[in-house]
């Protein structure tokens, strides 16, 4: 069975080449990073977040970054994934965005309640391209599992925005709306409560709901 991630928060001296240091000690102990952030960079401390797999007892792997000379001291911490788990991302008009995160919260609690880990998170925004940044941006977040498409009218280069990210296996939700977004959707919602709910749905493990069971694409 694979080893779960650690987490760990690496207190240092801030100066040029922290990252470079603390990985070449992790990269030794042929641990695997899957998820790094600078949370301080400047002024002391730096605090840089890792999540690693290990092959084996994180003991030695913290005595040797200890051992660091800009290191302060290290943290073992509960990963992001076990906290806040997978991410829901709402993006449009704020009124629609609003009502979308009703359905995603109220459907989160009642999973989350049952073991599961799902967090929502939503941004208002006006304008083609700072949506279409936005939503390029979604496929970089980590941990992000669905984006639902919030607002009245969007296409342009936010379709196109759309079907980039679909095809870095993101699962995208559209409102009912005017412009070609819902076209570039995997699913089209008419009612923005229930578009919040069935995007929980769809990424939680302890649903039974699949998009690609449906026999439509439009509700």
């Amino acid at each position: 069975m694979e080893n779960e991630p650690i987490g760990l928060v690496v207190h240092a001296i801030g100066k040029t080449g922290v990252l470079h240091q603390l990985t070449g000690v992790i990269a030794r102990h042929e641990g695997d990073i899957t998820s790094v952030e600078i949370l301080d960079n400047w002024p002391n401390p730096a605090r840089t977040y890792f999540e690693v797999v290990l092959p084996g007892n994180p003991e030695t792997l913290l005595r040797d970054l200890e051992a660091v000379p800009i290191v302060q001291r290290v943290e073992v911490v509960k990963t992001l994934e076990r906290i806040y788990g997978k991410r829901i991302i709402i993006v449009g008009g704020g009124a629609q965005v609003g009502q979308v995160a009703i359905g995603a919260v109220s459907e989160a609690d009642r999973h989350n309640i049952r073991g599961e880990h799902i967090s929502v998170d939503t941004i208002p925004l006006v304008g083609e391209q700072k949506l279409a940044d936005a939503v390029r941006a979604v496929a970089r977040l980590p941990r992000a599992k669905a984006l639902v498409m919030a607002g009245a009218l969007m296409g342009g280069e936010i379709e196109t925005a759309v079907r980039e990210v679909r095809q870095t296996g993101l699962l995208v939700i559209s409102l009912n709306m005017a412009g070609s977004v819902p076209d570039a959707a995997d699913l089209v919602v008419s009612d923005p409560v229930q578009a919040g709910v069935m995007a929980v749905m769809a990424v939680a493990d302890t649903a039974k709901f699949t998009v690609e069971r449906l026999k439509r694409r439009v509700f």
